[in-house]
């Protein structure tokens, strides 16, 4: 049946089935007359209903056109009851007529069509391993929490500048430990962590506040564009979007999600540093292993809640630094060793060092390994290494003494 609320009220009804019902107007005046008005009066009208509507207007035009009558029966007919005769010699279009004669319809928003439902993939017990990690978490006593970019602005400047103090640590941290990163940001705080003191700041000073942070010599440099372009483009305050900070020198999307959370209380995304990546990977948390932090952070963000964004990287992080480190992770003493598939296989090995003998460039003094072009080469190397032994006749033997003698 037609919802539409021109056929509601039309008198005259042109059913999906072909039929006509009540009596009055024709279905062609009805909608004639009523598509006007609804429009003159400035009502919405859903592009479903016009189309249909048309459509069924044309139909009962062409019904009515076929439809067979004899000469002179007007005047026979009683006045007003002209629509009885054509409702009774109307034939229904068959079901094939009616197939072609449908139009493509262009669903609005809703349309009444029910969107795809895609299936949501989540990790296999991640929420269990999720708890675990707030557990092993909860003294909250990891670098991160000390000396993290939360910890190293100052609570009691302007709220501009602790934005940019923010900014600051986050590019300092980079490639840097937390503790580095924090006695760095200490004796930039006291020398004047601003926009202005920055910029009036010469090279070789401020390089000598910041050493030993990695990079410290491109930060440096960073930094003074940075200060110039804030008091420039931004009036001295930093970008309040992610697409204003990565435009700064030596910002990131992991910086930059993280300045909006911090600076600007927004969860724009998840940070993703090299700790972070390197757990999802183990965890298994990712539907394939990611190459980059900033595939992790895409892959991560497609499954978990949003309202874990701004926990998982500060939870992660100081995981990391304590439990799940880089080389040697402490799996005997994780609770979620029996259920990461990385545990107590996930530490790489220790390379020996380039040309010692258990470098696997060494040659091994049983069997050397050559490509086809290099085997006589080597070959020749070890005739004139090796010493040479040769066979000698007894007769030949006793000629050499005779002569020492």
């Amino acid at each position: 049946m037609m919802t539409s609320p021109y056929f509601v009220q039309s008198s005259s009804v042109v059913t999906r089935s072909g039929h006509q019902n009540g009596a009055g107007r024709t279905a062609t005046a009805s909608l004639r007359s009523r598509l006007p008005d609804r429009r003159r009066s400035g009502a919405p009208v859903c592009s479903v209903e016009v189309k249909v509507e048309e459509q069924e207007a044309t139909i009962s035009e062409q019904r009515t056109s076929s439809a067979p009558s004899s000469a002179g029966l007007p005047e026979l007919l009683p006045q007003g009851t002209e629509h009885l005769k054509t409702e009774t010699n109307a034939t229904p279009l068959s079901p094939h007529s009616r197939r072609r004669r449908q139009l493509k319809v262009e669903y609005d928003e809703d349309g009444g069509v029910s969107p795809v439902k895609t299936e949501r993939w989540d990790p296999p017990d991640w929420k269990k391993q999720l708890g675990y990690i707030r557990e092993m978490r909860s003294s909250r006593d990891a670098p991160v929490d000390n000396m993290g970019a939360e910890k190293c602005y100052d609570t009691e400047a302007p709220a501009q500048v602790r934005r940019f103090q923010v900014l600051v640590s986050l590019m300092l941290s980079s490639q840097t430990k937390d503790q580095v990163t924090a006695a760095a940001m200490q004796k930039l705080r006291a020398h004047g962590c601003t926009v202005e003191n920055i910029l009036t700041t010469d090279d070789e000073t401020l390089g000598k506040i910041i050493y030993p942070v990695g990079f410290w010599r491109t930060k440096v440099k960073y930094l003074k564009l940075t200060a110039a372009m804030l008091q420039n483009e931004f009036g001295g305050d930093i970008p309040d979007s992610v697409e204003g900070l990565v435009r700064l020198p030596g910002v990131g999307p992991k910086m930059a999600h993280l300045a909006m959370d911090i600076a600007w209380d927004q969860v724009s995304g998840i940070g993703v540093d090299t700790h972070v990546h390197r757990i999802s990977n183990r965890l298994g948390w990712l539907k394939k292993p990611t190459k980059n932090p900033e595939e992790t952070r895409k892959a991560l963000e497609e499954w978990l809640p949003r309202e874990l964004w701004s926990e998982i990287n500060w939870l992660l992080v100081g995981f990391g630094q304590q439990v799940c480190l880089p080389i040697n992770p402490l799996c005997s003493v994780c609770l979620n060793q029996h259920s990461c598939p990385s545990a107590h296989k996930s530490s790489p090995t220790k390379r020996p060092k380039a040309g010692s003998p258990r470098s696997p460039g060494a040659a091994s003094p049983l069997k050397i390994k050559t490509e086809p072009k290099q085997e006589s080469v080597v070959q020749d190397e070890r005739k004139k290494e090796e010493p040479q032994h040769t066979l000698v006749s007894p007769a030949t033997q006793r000629r050499r003494l005779k002569s020492k003698v």
